[in-house]
């Protein structure tokens, strides 16, 4: 059987990859940012993950707002991802791991998720930066599935109908019949909103207490409500449920313990408030 190994939560700002690409890592405004990566980097050396599971939501390249699924999971060979004009130019396609996305597809609609499957599927900087992170050397050493979480328009899933849907891909991941060792990735957030009155909205108690609860008490988040969870987060702060998919899926198996490998938190960059947490199973 697969191997889970633990999971990763990392904000996918777009002007992050406009820093990397200009080579601005170790200027004052990013350098508290960028930081926090050698640590997990280590790490991922030391576990070598096969492939990584990534919990993301897209943002216009393949969905919009005329078609918005509340669940996606990519079922294709690869991934292409565009330069979207404000980050980091277009960098290789992933690979996929079709194997992988048809046992959590199939799995899913077992456990009666009515998820889109896209074997054709576009993945913007929700997906490619954090690789971008995590290997800066390029050349991802990993085959990814995406499972795409709607955190754009309303209505949104629920924050427990994400914690369920988290861990039923774990159930999948823990069921396939292969000796690869598998990540979760959660790509997203913190707190943010980038337009109306509250534009420029930031909320560091909330924030540190949701990636506290990650670690003690991983179901804490779904006793707020979707609207609740907006007006403690901003608007795009429910990126958020990414991280909690993501830790769903790490409470399968023989041992749902988890030990904390690194974490990370900066305010702000481009309005936002960054998240970045490491978690190992054991």
């Amino acid at each position: 059987m697969a191997k889970i190994i633990g999971g990763l939560g990392t904000s996918h700002i777009p002007a992050i990859g406009g820093a990397i690409h200009r080579g601005a890592q170790q200027e004052p405004y990013w350098k508290p940012f960028f930081d926090g990566f050698p640590p997990i980097r280590e790490w991922l050396g030391q576990v070598k993950p096969d492939v990584m599971v990534m919990f993301y939501n897209d943002h216009g390249l393949n969905f919009f707002l005329d078609k918005m699924p509340t669940f996606a999971v990519g079922a294709a060979p690869q991934y292409v991802n565009s330069d979207e004009g404000w980050g980091i130019p277009s960098l290789e396609p992933l690979r996929g791991e079709l194997d992988l996305s048809w046992q959590i597809i199939n799995h899913l609609i077992d456990k009666e998720f009515d998820v889109t499957t896209c074997q054709e599927m576009l993945v913007d900087h929700a997906c490619s930066l954090p690789l971008k992170l995590f290997y800066p050397e390029g050349n991802y050493p990993v085959t990814v599935v995406p499972v795409c979480i709607n955190t754009v328009q309303f209505p949104l899933p629920k924050a427990s109908r994400v914690y369920a849907l988290g861990k039923a891909v774990g159930e999948a991941v823990a069921a396939w019949d292969s000796s690869k060792k598998v990540a979760f990735v959660a790509s997203g957030g913190l707190s943010h909103q980038l337009d109306g009155e509250r534009a420029g909205f930031i909320n560091k108690t909330f924030d540190l207490q949701f990636m506290e609860s990650l670690l003690s008490n991983p179901e804490w988040a779904t006793q707020y409500s979707i609207h609740e969870l907006v007006e403690k987060t901003g608007t795009q702060g429910v990126e958020l449920l990414a991280w909690l998919a993501m830790r769903a899926a790490l409470t399968v198996g023989e041992s749902s313990g988890v030990r904390k490998v690194h974490s990370n938190y900066h305010i702000p960059i481009s309005n936002t408030a960054t998240g970045l947490l490491a978690l190992e199973k054991f």
